[in-house]
């Protein structure tokens, strides 16, 4: 249990005993001025007048080495904390646990499956589906830190009419084009161009049908064209997740289910789960007020539920988790509660939850892939790198080339994922790439330059302060922004915490952006290097804390740090 959990238990059951009841730790909050203390307890659900409840608390609390004062604010009762106390409890919690500060046991070892990055081959990747690759990552990343099993696992969709749209269109116009190095992307352009031809030409559409009759057939020249040419894709979404530095326990594959799903059709429609339509196979779903969802098309091509079936099933039978969560844009909503009602009357019991999000969208509107006005993935990263690069080399003209390539990748990967991560996945982004990359706002530049900061004062520090005794470190620090500095690292676990319980990685970036920015505020005002030995000593060693906590953070995201920038 970490040091700001030890004390709000230890305050619940002392004031509980003044006013004869049990208060529970989690109803303690935090002042808005650290003057005030730090923390404290509102008496609104403690019966009586909240006023009078928290006059009786303060009154009654005998004050010892850890409180030095209580006070009541109207409904709330301010506990502060004796300062050497409370900032040497909090640096020795974070220099104890080092790369383990944060984490907690809450989950169990439960496992959570986590189902993300669902792309789709012979279509481009584009800075929509890198807010579900940051997304699903971090929620791993922070289950994981939670003492969850985290799986995560992915599912690509290679064999979907879009498939037969871009191999329609390759092998009608393209089949003789150059190939380029990067050809995942030229599919991606190819898909793109069809979508447009096939909005006003019928026959098209007829050929586009038949194309997918053909692959689903799993023979002819089709066939092994599609074969070939998803190698091309999933090659390049492999390349994407090594520079995004994503990795999952298993990777499923649409192709590898269809059949499958095919042939659970008639059991589905004994069970009375489906039925025939017009031609077509369907899940009429009106009576839970979930409308109908079409299995199979009235020209016999399957639709998406016809293979997720079987591999919700296959899924489950591999990993046995207690939950699973599918984080997929907001638009499949309805869909995946049309989807997890059939498992549910299919037997299945896991908790299944949608991590639905919004829409990215460019400065100039919105994008799809199916309109070709899109920013893809490579563009955005060379855009980025660019930018990142040329920063790099003006701010270290005598980097080595390698040197500065190096730091540019990390700052440019850190701005994509951040961008992504630091509103709630119910909100638009808008993507700027000029704002990603500014180093005094609230981005991963921001960030990853405090801590390059810091650890340029911690080397010029040299390496005597690292290991001071807590206590004796936390009697020189009696500045007003020191203890503000100590009191948002203790809310890192709690922060952590809330990040797991709600799948939300903005809780986390929210934070560390408000811990760099009152640690920058106290670098310009409070000399570190320049005092007296003491101070200076655990001047450095709040700084060591400051950068730990930092780089754990960032490490939730995803996200890099860095020594020099």
């Amino acid at each position: 249990m970490y040091f700001l959990e030890q004390i709000k238990f230890y305050l619940a059951e002392r004031a509980g005993k003044i006013v004869d009841q049990k208060i529970e730790p989690g109803l303690f909050s935090f002042p808005p001025d650290v003057a005030l203390g730090e923390l404290s307890l509102p008496c609104f659900k403690l019966g009586g007048n909240p006023a009078e409840t928290a006059k009786k608390i303060a009154a009654g609390f005998e004050l010892d080495g850890m409180i030095e004062k209580v006070s009541p604010v109207g409904p709330y009762v301010n506990f502060k904390l004796q300062n050497g106390y409370f900032i040497g409890a909090v640096l020795n919690d974070i220099i104890r646990r080092k790369r383990e500060y944060g984490e907690s046991e809450i989950g169990g070892r439960k496992t959570v499956l986590v189902e993300y990055s669902n792309g789709n081959t012979h279509k481009e990747c584009h800075i929509g589906h890198l807010r579900n690759i940051a997304y699903g990552d971090s929620v791993v990343r922070i289950l994981a830190a939670n003492n969850y099993k985290a799986v995560p696992v992915s599912y690509i969709n290679d064999f979907g009419i879009h498939v037969a749209k871009t191999l329609w269109r390759y092998l009608e116009a393209h089949r003789d084009d150059k190939l380029p190095d990067n050809r995942g992307h030229f599919l991606g352009k190819i898909y793109a161009e069809s979508v447009e031809i096939l909005k006003n030409d019928e026959s098209a559409k007829e050929k586009v049908s038949a194309m997918m009759k053909k692959i689903e057939a799993r023979e002819g020249e089709e066939y092994a064209f599609w074969k070939k040419t998803r190698k091309w894709s999933i090659d390049q979404l492999l390349e994407i997740y090594r520079e995004l530095d994503i990795r999952f326990a298993k990777t499923f594959y649409e192709s590898d289910f269809i059949e499958e799903g095919k042939k659970m059709i008639p059991r589905l429609i004994e069970k009375g789960i489906l039925k025939r339509s017009e031609g077509a196979v369907i899940a009429d779903l009106e009576q839970y007020d979930l409308g109908v969802l079409v299995f199979v098309r009235s020209d016999g091509t399957a639709t998406y539920p016809v293979s997720d079936i079987p591999l919700a099933l296959k899924k489950a039978a591999k990993f046995k988790p207690e939950k699973s969560i599918y984080v997929v844009d907001t638009r499949q909503a309805l869909y995946f509660r049309q989807l997890f009602k059939i498992l549910e009357l299919l037997g299945q019991k896991e908790e299944k939850i949608h991590l639905g999000y919004e829409f990215v969208k460019l400065p100039s509107g919105m994008m799809s892939s199916r309109a070709g006005n899109v920013i893809t993935y490579e563009e955005l990263k060379e855009k980025i790198l660019a930018r990142s690069r040329e920063e790099t080399a003006k701010r270290h003209p005598d980097w080595s080339a390698g040197k500065i390539e190096k730091t540019a990748f990390k700052i440019a990967v850190g701005a994509m994922k951040f961008e992504m991560l630091k509103t709630s996945a119910a909100a638009v982004i808008t993507f700027d790439i000029e704002e990603a990359l500014r180093f005094d706002g609230y981005t991963a530049a921001y960030l990853q330059y405090t801590c390059a900061r810091v650890r340029s004062v911690l080397r010029k520090g040299g390496r005597n302060w690292s290991r001071p005794a807590p206590e004796k470190t936390a009697e020189s620090l009696k500045e007003e922004k020191e203890r503000l500095i100590a009191l948002k690292l203790a809310e890192f676990p709690g922060v952590v915490a809330r990040a797991g319980a709600n799948y939300d990685p903005s809780e986390v970036a929210r934070y560390l952006f408000d811990l760099a920015r009152i640690f920058n505020e106290y670098y310009h005002e409070i000399p570190v290097l320049k005092t007296e030995e003491e101070i200076k000593r655990a001047r450095l060693a709040l700084l060591s804390a400051v950068v730990r906590t930092i780089v754990n953070g960032l490490g939730l995201l995803g996200i890099e740090d860095l020594e020099e920038m």
